[in-house]
């Protein structure tokens, strides 16, 4: 159980794999943090219905109440180098319910889930994101690697994380999304 400051109350939570009965609750985050939560919702729900699912990666927050105040998925997307086309995780979406932001679920999610895919033998994440939220977890932009973002975004908000010391060593090339990701944005 979590315990973060809420006000004069603590807010007492838990951060563990989503479940068939999460999905309404997974869908109301993801709608009411973002700016266009419809197209993540939407996102989500592509992604968990599709092979780059990896349902170990969907983690949510939940509250002692069951209420879902929070969610992360990371899911298979592809890395095109010289030498061939390797698996990569992608983290997308993060959200936390209004109300619930700015008390650490989000960076609580954040450390849970990379620490279940270096579990799985992950070894390294993708993310664009915020340059002032993902570098404290390590991520650093992706052209440090020799890595190209598939979309045309600043430099600092496409990033990459090694989980493993060495795992983007060597590779130089582009990353690309599946099909679901194009199809919400």
């Amino acid at each position: 159980m979590k315990n973060n400051k809420k006000g004069a109350s603590l807010l007492n939570y838990i951060i563990r794999q989503e479940n068939s009965n999460d999905l309404q609750g997974i869908r109301e985050v993801n709608i009411k943090a973002f700016e266009n939560g419809e197209n993540e919702a939407r996102l989500v729900d592509l992604v968990r219905n599709s092979e780059h699912f990896i349902p170990g990666l969907s983690l949510v927050a939940e509250k002692e109440d069951g209420e879902i105040i929070g969610h992360i998925l990371f899911s298979t997307i592809h890395l095109v180098t010289i030498s061939g086309t390797l698996p990569t995780l992608g983290l997308a979406p993060m959200a936390v319910k209004p109300g619930y932001q700015m008390e650490g679920i989000g960076s609580e999610l954040v450390i849970a889930g990379l620490k279940a895919c270096k579990a799985l033998g992950f070894k390294h994440v993708f993310v664009l994101g915020h340059p002032n939220f993902y570098p404290k977890f390590g991520f650093s932009p992706s052209k440090t690697f020799c890595i190209q973002s598939p979309f045309p975004v600043p430099d600092e908000v496409f990033m990459a994380i090694e989980l493993q010391k060495g795992g983007l060593s060597g590779l130089q090339g582009k990353i690309v999304y599946p099909q679901a990701f194009s199809v919400v944005s």
